[in-house]
């Protein structure tokens, strides 16, 4: 499914019924929306939510998409990196209308790439907060003229998974964003095991739980 405009080509995985939220997953390096609908079913077997997996907007080597070029782990390239979040804030913020879910029930995640794009899209100054962020096998970005904003993070839900042995994103990394969200207040779920860059099956219940506890929570008054 694609869109006109500035909009990203995505895939929509509907609810099966009245959707009690939405799951936004970006993907990986050199890969595409199609990448992680797989992850859709697994963290959402009964279909409460809606899913939405969005296309990176670069072609680069290897080859597939990219949200932004590579120029150093965890130094994404100025230039490229500032075109796509502005592509891809336009795409989540226009969701809330297209889905007939707003945003504060809304969960933006990814992997590696993907969970660079999360922390910009749900952290970065001057954006909306969604209902939390999943966050896996990624970091922070540092980008010239960006900056997170963790003002008002208290009690925001946040998951983070990292591979001990992640030869791509070293697990430092992952550590790095966890005590920098801990220090915000933030509510840091954090999940490390002996892995590579890659997404341990044995974290899938774990953050089911999670995600369901926190759109349950977003959908109480108040």
């Amino acid at each position: 499914m694609s869109g006109g405009g500035e909009s990203l080509i995505h895939h929509v995985r509907p609810a099966s019924g009245e959707p009690d939220g939405a799951l936004v997953l970006f993907h990986g390096r050199g890969t595409s929306e199609d990448d992680l609908v797989p992850l859709l079913d697994a963290l959402d077997p009964e279909r409460l939510l809606t899913g939405v997996t969005p296309r990176g907007p670069i072609s680069a080597p290897p080859g597939g998409a990219h949200w932004y070029v590579v120029r150093r782990v965890g130094y994404p390239d100025a230039t490229t990196f500032h075109a796509t979040y502005a592509l891809a804030a336009a795409f989540v913020d226009a969701l809330p209308e297209i889905l007939g879910v707003p945003l504060e029930r809304t969960v933006l995640g990814g992997f590696s790439q993907g969970t660079v794009m999360s922390y910009a899209l749900a952290l970065g100054a001057g954006r909306p907060r969604p209902a939390g962020v999943l966050a896996l096998s990624g970091f922070v970005p540092s980008v010239e003229g960006f900056d997170l904003d963790l003002d008002g993070a208290e009690g925001f839900p946040a998951a983070i998974t990292h591979g001990v042995h992640d030869p791509v994103i070293g697990v430092d990394f992952g550590r790095a964003a966890r005590d920098r969200l801990a220090a915000a207040e933030a509510a840091v779920t954090y999940h490390e095991a002996p892995v590579g860059h890659e997404i341990d099956p044995a974290w899938i219940p774990e953050l089911t739980g999670w995600l369901h506890e926190t759109l349950q929570m977003a959908r109480q008054p108040g």
